[in-house]
Parts: C-alpha cells; structure tokens; sequence
C-alpha cells in the first residue's frame, strides 16, 4: 500500500534514483492558504547533507506544487507536488545488484516481487520521506488553524539518554538535539561511529499542544494506534511508544493514572489520550531508530542466485538515521491529527447541523 489516511490521505511515489519522487495529498479542505515557503523550509529541514553529522549526498529537494492550489489557496481537489531528483550515484550500487545487503528491505522486495530496484534501494529508499515531509507540510497549514502546533528532537543517541527537552534549543541544533547537555557527547557517538565505518541508533520524541478532546475513532482506528502505525511506517524505525510507554508496565495502576482535577490532568503518563481517544492533554510520542543498515563494513551475505558473498558497500550514508527521521515524524503526527479532526467533524448532530443549517 502506498496511502495512508482515510479523509485526508496521503499517497506516495518515486524512488530513491528514479526520475523525482512526489505525493499527492487528497481531502484538503478548500480555502487553506498555501504557504509556499513554509513547505519547502520543512523539506529543507529534512534535506541531505547539510552537516557531517548526515549523508553526503546533496540534494536541494525543491518541491513544486502542480495541481490542487489556485492564487495561492487550496481548491479542494487533489494537491499534487513532485520533488526531482538531482544528485543521484546509481554506479555506487552496480556491486550489490545481485546480491542482499544485510539489513536492508533487498532480501523481502525480492522475493515478495521477483525483482528489485538495487539503486540505493529504489522504493524502500528514506529517499521517499521527503514526499511524506511535503504532504505533512500541508498537514500541519492546516493544523495551525486550530491552534496546533507539533515539535521534535533527538532525546536519545547511541544509548546517551537526555535529561532536558528543549525543542527551542533542538530547532537550532544541526542534530535537533533535546539537551544541550547532552549533544556533544551525541554528536561525539555518531562521529566515532561513522569514523569507524559504523552506525548508530536513536530515539526522537514528538510532541503536539493545542489537540482537542474527541480525536480518534474507536475501536478500529484509535488516535494512538494510528500513530503508532505511522511512525513503524517510517523507514529504520523499530518500535514506538505513548506516553510513558513501556515504562508504565512498570508502575502500579496508583502511579500511572492520570488524576483529574478541575484544572486539568495532574500529570500525563497517557501521553495525552485515553481509549484511543485526545483528552486535550500533550500529545507524547517516542520513536526508536534501528542502525542506518547500510555501512561500510565487510559483511556476510547471499546473492539471488543463493550464493554466499561478502557485501562490500560504497555510496553516501547517514551514521545516524534518527537525525533527519526527526521531521518525518513530525510530517507523520500531522498527516494522523489533520485526518482525525476531518474524521470527528461530524461526530455530532450539532455539528452537523452547523454546517448545514446556518
């Protein structure tokens, strides 16, 4: 499946060292100013190469919009973007197009399809959450007229846990580091581990203020359980947690409920829902990033014709693909809150009627 999304859907195309990748972005409410720079400074944000810290491969990710958006608002009918491709290297792969490098989606593409585009992994490439980026864009324009607002940062590298969640401090960062206490000895993991031909994992947490009660549709398509489905959609990413995740199985019952008073929650273990649904407290999310797979170490593997090799890789690669998967998971959260806000519209007949009736 390449869409994601019931109202507001989101569907994909592209690959890694194809012509361009793109999106086209379904649902979008007429009326919603386009801001045009503000998309393309969240491409720019999770753009390659801008600091040793990420892959080499520089691409300047420029989107351009194609259908959808007239005198600069949205029409109601599909926005379509498209991003091209600039800095492709299709030669570095000519050594691994028979054979499964270990880590990578190479081996199931394979045998699922019959066949695979070995050029930097062609469709299971992160290449392709540039396009997601785009749509989450759009998402979050829309987001922001509700008084929404999501942000994200690093809060973990290598097992170097932060202590401060700064996302002030983590806008500024070139890793979008949490803790400034924290960075460089981070920043000190991911380079060791590059140096040494090597990668390197992380957690990135994402957050969202502003989210209303009543987001998320029992019992099928539960606010958390589609943001948890969003974030493992992201390429590297191995588990997700909500709220305090697995450490409330930790806790007794006396320590993880979340008491109300008539102020509000005394605290937000939940991460800002309770059964499947907003409760108008902070979203909380934590995503945890597997190694970059691809590193420049000799390693054992299999060719398609079942012969044991050894995979010897070239090309440009992130020491630490948490970093950029950062904005991805903001364009993720976004792309499931605007969806959900669609989807609980008209939840009631007063709110149906508003519509209909004015």
């Amino acid at each position: 499946m390449n869409t994601f999304g019931k109202k507001l859907t989101l569907t994909t195309f592209g690959e890694s060292h194809g012509k361009a990748i793109g999106c086209i972005l379904d649902g979008v409410p007429a009326g919603l100013v386009i801001d045009e720079t503000f998309i393309q400074s969240e491409l720019d944000r999770r753009k390659p190469g801008k600091s040793k810290l990420e892959t080499g491969r520089k691409e300047d990710d420029i989107v351009e919009i194609l259908s959808g958006v007239f005198e600069g608002v949205s029409t109601g009918t599909p926005i379509a973007m498209i991003i091209f491709n600039t800095n492709q290297k299709s030669k570095d792969y000519e050594n691994v197009k028979d054979l499964f490098r270990p880590g990578h989606a190479d081996f199931t593409y394979f045998h699922k399809y019959g066949l695979r585009d070995y050029r930097g992994g062609g469709r299971s490439s992160a290449r392709e959450t540039a396009a997601r980026v785009a749509g989450g864009a759009i998402a979050k324009l829309m987001l922001r007229e509700l008084g929404i607002e999501i942000r994200s940062g690093l809060c973990e590298v290598d097992g170097i846990k932060g202590e401060v969640q700064d996302f002030e401090y983590a806008k500024r960062s070139k890793m979008y580091a949490l803790d400034p206490n924290k960075e460089a000895e981070q920043k000190a993991a991911i380079l060791k581990a590059k140096e040494a031909h090597d990668s390197v994992g992380g957690v990135v947490l994402t957050t969202a203020t502003g989210v209303p009660i009543g987001l998320g549709e029992p019992l099928y398509y539960k606010l958390d359980a589609i943001l948890a489905e969003a974030m493992m959609g992201i390429n590297a990413a191995k588990a997700v947690e909500i709220g305090d995740g697995i450490a409330s199985s930790h806790l007794k019952g006396s320590e993880n409920n979340d008491q109300i008073t008539l102020e509000g929650f005394k605290s937000n273990h939940s991460g800002g829902m309770l059964g499947g649904i907003s409760n108008g407290d902070t979203i909380i999310v934590k995503t945890h990033f597997k190694p970059t797979p691809s590193i420049f170490r000799e390693q054992d593997t299999i060719t398609t014709h079942n012969e044991a090799v050894k995979c010897n890789l070239k090309g440009r690669h992130d020491p630490c693909v948490a970093i950029r998967g950062a904005i991805v998971c903001e364009a993720m959260m976004a792309l499931t809150l605007a969806d959900m806000a669609l989807l609980n519209m008209g939840k009631k007949m007063e709110h149906f009627k508003e519509i209909y009736t004015r």
